[in-house]
């Protein structure tokens, strides 16, 4: 029965393979569009360097929705956020995962000799958590940066409103 039960483990992970090397594909795709988002905010920022511009989009979002509330615009600015931050997580995930699988059979070949399939798995391994931990690497960065510019700019939306309210 226990036989049954591994084998039955085996073939199945052996079919998340495809699906999870696709998932690590389009994600390192989604990170490098990320980055040329992440270009054309730093430019779009640069160029127009006064809140309620373009690239100021929290303060951008609370001026528009003449948000009240601090808390309103932290939920806007995590909402924001969200996308790069669950595939900073996720990516290495699924780079062990696509780093695992392959070592079944990797395994199975080392012990029938087959130097080769050894090879080929290792590659399939190690190819997966390099591209994962780009992406993470890639995300990670961007989320990073883009947190300081959302607190930046909810402390000066705060303060301006705190300010007219005073008047």
């Amino acid at each position: 029965m226990s036989h049954f039960i591994e084998s039955l483990m085996y073939e199945v992970s052996n079919v998340f393979l495809l699906p999870v090397l696709f998932l690590i594909l389009a994600l390192f795709f989604y990170s490098i569009f990320q980055i040329g988002v992440f270009a054309i905010q730093v430019y779009v920022r640069r160029k127009n360097s006064a809140l309620k511009s373009k690239g100021y989009v929290v303060f951008d979002y609370a001026m528009d929705e003449n948000i009240t509330n601090g808390d309103d615009l932290e939920v806007f600015a995590f909402s924001k956020l969200e996308a790069t931050t669950i595939v900073t997580r996720v990516a290495p995930m699924l780079g062990l995962v696509a780093t695992m699988i392959p070592m079944g059979p990797a395994f199975k070949a080392l012990s029938n000799g087959n130097i080769q399939g050894v090879s080929d798995n290792l590659i399939v391994a190690f190819s997966a958590v390099i591209f994962s931990l780009l992406t993470a690497s890639i995300t990670f960065w961007i989320t990073a940066v883009r947190k300081r510019w959302y607190a930046g700019e909810i402390r000066e939306y705060m303060q301006r409103f705190d300010n007219e309210i005073l008047k």
